[in-house]
């Protein structure tokens, strides 16, 4: 629903195949009132209804000044008008669903999938009986008009959003944050501004401080959130992490400190501003898998609040009977990516968050379902179909270049739950993925010794980028989007801190359901000083690995969790960001500040192309070179051999204009101190310590500042690098 040019009509354009009639019906306020008009929308062609109202009728006949609020109700075959219809009443009722899979029914207000903001969550306070919404014979015809939420109808909004930064991926990194949990416990943020979009721009400054280049911001479309309040101390209804979305176009009303109309939609804009003026991305992680509208439940019930109601087929994927939502992630029922106006919505969605409000990539949750290809009853990925929503979004919205400038950043969780649906390094060109072998292969290195089995090459291929992966299809070594941990899952510090997950503690640390059981975690023996180094070890590890580093907000302070691996309903204090560290985690933060800033001084770490192992410059060193302990080049056998733990490489910087004529790192894995000899340097080079991760380093400047990196020696030098640590070198 929009205003034309002049403010003076509004037209609402909604879509569905097979509705026979639409209505439109409006409001002076979203509740505790009846509608004050209603208007039958005009089919304008086989898929398309339509009206245009006069803002002065609405006015001057129906007294709706201000916002007008709106949600319409649908007939079709499975339930076709009758004029002794009613709200609440049967009239005209043939079925629940039809042989198509239909489900209108005219008692249920729906929520316009294009509202660019809605008035609240189908469930509120005072108002928390899901069966208003519900099909069958015992609800179908209970109206939910009166409890039902609401589009809002705003004018284009226009707030600037700064300049977007043009940064390539390859220099990222990737701070990924719920916008509500980055400043709730901040003593430093205005107390009405935490936990808001408002609060969050206030962050920009000390993200960039830190080394953050993209912040990558959990879900914030619209979810369920107006119930999670009501017992601050319960879990009942929670949806922190918001992975059930309402719709796709309206900003969480629950994150901005403005809810008035329209006003959630400005501050993110502005928030998206502070962030662009820091020179820092804003990322979104998004879900177009699924809907918040959920699938079946209660033995054949289904809400019917808003995609369901106007065109269930066409949005939905259904079983191959059409009599039920086909489910192949878990979470309810697939989206219909393959249906073209299932996929106008997705794209149309992005764009709007792109263009509009500022967005300048965005993270797609369960994306395997995007590359999807069989509308009901099955699934098949494709990589190559160009008709998938995949290869439509960038089609259609061009990725950013290698080497960065105007584009979009397309990154893909690239698994599901079902059957066919793992599929890392199978994306489509355009598209950056999370890299979930570089995560395992490394935790299972740290975590898992003499157990997991790990070879030297294995580790290679990840540091270096993940060539099996991403070198096969044209891709980059920054379409790895490399990480450690995120959101759901263990924090970092709890992956070297527990054994198992301890999800059924009291408030604020749980209860909480489900959650893997399989963390390939490790406490390290209990000794919190070996928890430490293992975090620095893999936090060096990740800031020195080629491809795009992720760390999650609160690791670099080692915020805890005691073991709970899935807090997606702690809306609570403990799953907030602390802002109050103590010493050791004081020098943690300087640790991965100072390492993320040497990241950036060093494009050797950022290579756009995989590394060769030959010369490029003639200076007698090739661009990377692989060494075991002993500085010889790793053979067949060694490569091979997962009973090697140590291995170290070399970077030739000369060849990409770094300030360092080469780095070297060494990495050892294994449970016992481990002496490397130390390769050549350039000609005339010395190498000098940038950190050692190993527990006796532990401080404020574990990692060197530029100038005072402590001299080593040249080639043939031995270096004791005590257990389970890395080693940091640069030549000067």
């Amino acid at each position: 629903a929009r205003y034309d040019a002049t403010g003076t009509n509004i037209t609402f354009r909604v879509h569905s195949v097979a509705a026979t009639r639409i209505a439109v019906h409006l409001y002076a306020s979203p509740t505790g009132a009846a509608e004050r008009a209603s208007y039958v929308l005009t089919e304008e062609s086989t898929d398309l209804f339509s009206r245009t109202v006069s803002v002065a009728t609405l006015r001057d006949t129906y007294g709706i000044t201000g916002t007008v609020w709106y949600g319409y109700r649908a007939w079709g075959p499975n339930w076709p008008y009758h004029a002794s219809w009613t709200p609440g009443s049967s009239a005209g009722f043939v079925s629940d669903v039809d042989s198509a899979g239909n489900r209108f029914n005219p008692n249920k207000l729906l929520v316009d999938p294009y509202a660019r903001e809605i008035s609240h969550d189908p469930l509120r306070p005072g108002m928390t009986d899901r069966t208003v919404y519900a099909s069958g014979p015992t609800y179908r015809d209970r109206d939910s008009g009166p409890h039902a939420p609401k589009g809002a109808v705003l004018t284009t909004p226009t707030a600037d959003v700064g300049t977007r930064p043009a940064r390539a991926l390859k220099d990222d990194i990737v701070y990924e944050v719920h916008v509500r949990g980055l400043t709730m416990n901040d003593p430093a943020v205005p107390a009405a501004y935490r936990g808001t979009y408002r609060g969050a721009a206030l962050k920009a400054a000390y993200l960039a401080s830190l080394g953050v280049t993209a912040v990558e911001f959990l879900p914030v479309q619209e979810t369920q959130n107006d119930t999670n309040d009501v017992d601050p101390t319960g879990t009942a209804g929670d949806n922190y992490w918001g992975y059930m979305t309402l719709n796709w176009f309206a900003p969480d009303r629950r994150y901005a400190y403005d809810r008035t109309p329209g006003g959630p939609t400005r501050e993110f804009q502005q928030m998206v501003k502070a962030f662009h003026d820091a020179g820092i991305k804003v990322l979104l992680d998004v879900v177009y898998n699924h809907t918040g509208e959920d699938g079946e439940y209660d033995g054949g019930r289904y809400d019917i609040w808003s995609w369901r109601g106007l065109d269930n087929p066409s949005y939905y994927s259904l079983t191959a009977d059409r009599q039920r939502s086909w489910d192949n992630t878990g979470v309810g029922g697939n989206y219909n990516t393959y249906h073209p106006a299932a996929q106008d919505l997705i794209v149309d969605s992005l764009a709007y968050w792109k263009d509009t409000l500022g967005v300048d990539g965005f993270r797609h949750d369960l994306a395997s379902v995007l590359g999807n290809t069989c509308q009901h009853g099955c699934f098949a990925f494709s990589r190559t179909d160009p008709g998938t929503a995949l290869n439509r979004i960038t089609r259609e919205m061009a990725p950013r270049p290698a080497g960065g400038g105007a584009g979009v950043d397309w990154i893909a969780e690239p698994w599901a739950l079902g059957t066919g649906t793992y599929q890392v390094g199978n994306f489509p060109a355009g598209w950056s993925e999370w890299n979930g072998q570089y995560r395992d292969t490394l935790r299972r290195d740290q975590n898992k010794l003499g157990v997991d089995p790990v070879t030297p090459g294995l580790l290679a291929t990840r540091f270096a980028g993940s060539s099996d992966l991403y070198g096969d299809d044209g891709r980059r070594p920054w379409n790895s989007v490399n990480f450690v941990v995120a959101h759901d899952g263990f924090t970092l510090r709890d992956l070297y801190a527990c054994n198992g997950k301890n999800n059924t503690q009291p408030w604020p640390y749980g209860p909480s359901d489900g959650g893997s059981d399989d963390n390939i975690s490790w406490d390290q023996g209990g000794i919190a000083a070996d928890q430490r180094r293992a975090a620095r070890t893999g936090q060096a590890l990740l800031l020195l690995s080629a491809g795009t580093p992720m760390i999650t907000g609160g690791d670099e302070y080692l915020r805890g969790l005691r073991c709970n691996n899935n807090p997606y309903n702690l809306d609570s204090s403990a799953n907030w960001l602390g802002w109050s560290p103590d010493t050791d985690q004081q020098n943690y933060h300087t640790f991965t500040a100072r390492l993320a800033a040497f990241r950036r001084a060093h494009p050797a770490l950022r290579p756009v192309d995989f590394y060769r192992d030959t010369d490029g410059n003639g200076n007698g060193l090739p661009q990377l070179s692989w060494h075991t302990p002993a500085g010889t080049a790793p053979d067949a056998g060694y490569w091979g051999n997962a009973g090697n733990h140590a291995l170290a490489w070399r970077i030739d910087g000369t060849e990409f204009g770094d300030p360092a004529a080469a780095l070297y790192v060494g990495y050892n894995g294994w449970s016992g101190d481990v002496n490397f000899v130390l390769p050549a340097p350039p000609a005339g080079k010395q190498w000098y310590r940038v950190t050692d991760t190993s527990n006796w380093a532990e401080g404020a400047n574990q990692v060197a500042a530029p100038g005072t990196e402590a001299p080593i020696g040249g080639q043939g030098t031995g270096y004791l690098l005590r257990p389970r640590a890395v080693l940091l070198l640069v030549a000067r």
